[in-house]
């Protein structure tokens, strides 16, 4: 699969592996989505949208492209109905005074089916506490928008050992909020990994997923667990073909 510089690249990888705890009667339809970021103009993502409608796509595939807000309606009014619009963010009420904000509301007005929230963008950079991000997904749901959650622990977290409990503690609060998790898809990001130009190993992703999936048994259900989507968010450069199925949807930015 080609991969070009990050700051050319706008998608979240998925990285599948055969797991041997799977139920064999457990299908869980693939899932890619291509964050655009802060990325495009009018031009260059009426150019992409022209390569991306003529695509023939695996109906076992759910893909989904993350639109900057202003060019969400541009972006679902072109896009061809087989590709699902999200927005990249929202606020925790329906309308008010809260300038820069869109809302759950909004998004679903203007044809989206989903949104991300908790990106490590969020969390880092505007500083949005867990608390926060859990609001967001509970008013996200109540109008009918599924999430992709973000998950994620920092260079420092990671290197004093705390990465479980990092993980764990966002996982409490996107659970309280959950009311139905067939709208929810969980994407780990491994920030340490974010602009260095190196991916996550296979190893550390699987071994990551494979706690989320146990806590979720844990903490939710077991049949939770089993089916909810769980994909890596992140540059996948150098990651062994052989050894994990990659499926990535990407392009330089528009």
């Amino acid at each position: 699969i080609p991969c070009v510089d990050e700051t050319e690249t706008f998608c979240f990888r998925i990285v599948f592996k055969k797991n041997p705890q799977r139920p064999a009667n457990m299908t869980r339809k693939f899932f890619v989505c291509g964050n655009w970021k802060m990325n495009g103009s009018k031009k260059s993502i009426g150019e992409l949208i022209q390569t991306l409608n003529t695509a023939k796509l695996d109906p076992n595939v759910e893909v989904v492209c993350a639109a900057p807000a202003i060019y969400l309606e541009l972006t679902r009014s072109k896009l061809d109905p087989k590709f699902s619009v999200a927005a990249q963010n929202c606020y925790i009420v329906p309308s008010g005074g809260f300038t820069g904000e869109i809302s759950p509301a909004m998004i679903k007005d203007c044809g989206m089916d989903w949104v991300v929230l908790g990106h490590s963008t969020r969390r880092h950079i505007f500083g949005e506490s867990n608390e926060f991000i859990g609001q967001k997904v509970a008013h996200a749901q109540e109008n009918d928008l599924g999430v992709i959650v973000c998950i994620g622990e920092t260079r420092e977290e990671k290197e004093k050992g705390i990465t479980d409990q990092v993980i764990f503690a966002q996982m409490k609060a996107i659970a309280d909020n959950v009311k139905d998790w067939n709208k929810v898809v969980l994407a780990y990001e491994a920030g340490w990994a974010i602009g260095t130009g190196n991916a996550a190993s296979p190893q550390h992703v699987q071994q990551i997923h494979a706690k989320v999936r146990e806590w979720l048994k844990n903490n939710v259900s077991e049949a939770v667990a089993n089916s909810v989507r769980i994909i890596y968010g992140g540059q996948c450069c150098n990651l062994p073909p052989r050894r994990t199925l990659m499926v990535s949807l990407w392009a330089k930015a528009p």
